[in-house]
């Protein structure tokens, strides 16, 4: 049992997927799962372990931004000894090559989070990025999938609301798509020699104004979870 994890010694699985929604997780656990049992509702951040596929899986939800999936990703690999976290979730496009219903594998995260100084100190910008081998496994499977896929940079935003940041120069300089919480993963990861990888479904677009249905983002989100669980279940 850790700080923010009730789950006893052996109740979570080496793989978790995180989603930051606590029902996300429990959709995922009901869904896609074989036996999901929930081993965590402590402040209802859902926890679950089931098999998916033959190979016991767990879904940890991670809450929303840095700050939150830090606490949980810190406690999953330092606690419970978890090797493979897979964060997914939605984004927002900003490439004009992105749509929405596309997924996006997330191979770098860049952030304005000051988690990166307040680690490393002024003066090193640490690069946060995937675990190649997770990373080659889901654009493989993505194309066996036939998916619309892209593979790219993101931002990890410190601010769901921001109006001062130059979303047109993050454009330029390459990146897709804009979220909360992968930079924080990637880092975390690296610190516990762990692998990452995060994996999103664009769910409307910053530059376009394309939204996407509630009917059309569960299935989009199913292909995306489908794309994680069978991408890591190649690795293992």
């Amino acid at each position: 049992m850790s700080t923010h994890i009730a789950a006893q010694a052996g109740e979570i699985a080496p793989t978790v997927l995180m989603p930051g929604d606590p029902l996300r997780a429990k959709f995922i656990a009901e869904n896609f799962l074989e036996d999901a049992k929930l081993y965590n509702s402590v402040r209802n951040a859902f926890g679950y372990t089931g098999t998916y596929k033959g190979q016991p899986i767990s879904v940890q939800a991670s809450g929303m931004g840095i700050p939150s999936i830090s606490i949980y990703a810190n406690e999953l690999m330092r606690d419970y000894d978890v090797q493979n976290l897979i964060r997914v979730g939605t984004a927002g496009g900003m490439s004009p090559d992105i749509h929405v219903r596309d997924i996006v594998i997330g191979m770098g995260a860049s952030t304005d989070s000051g988690i990166i100084q307040t680690t490393f100190g002024a003066g090193l910008y640490y690069a946060p990025i995937a675990n190649y081998e997770l990373l080659s496994s889901a654009v493989e499977t993505a194309k066996e999938k036939g998916l619309n896929y892209h593979v790219g940079n993101v931002l990890s935003a410190d601010r769901f609301y921001n109006e001062e940041i130059d979303n047109v120069k993050l454009v330029d300089y390459g990146v897709m798509a804009v979220e909360m919480e992968m930079a924080a993963l990637y880092m975390l990861a690296a610190k516990y020699n762990r692998r990452a990888l995060g994996i999103l479904s664009i769910s409307d677009h910053l530059v376009t104004g394309e939204a996407t249905t509630a009917q059309e983002r569960e299935t989009g989100l199913g292909q995306m979870i489908e794309l994680a669980l069978d991408s890591v279940v190649k690795t293992l």
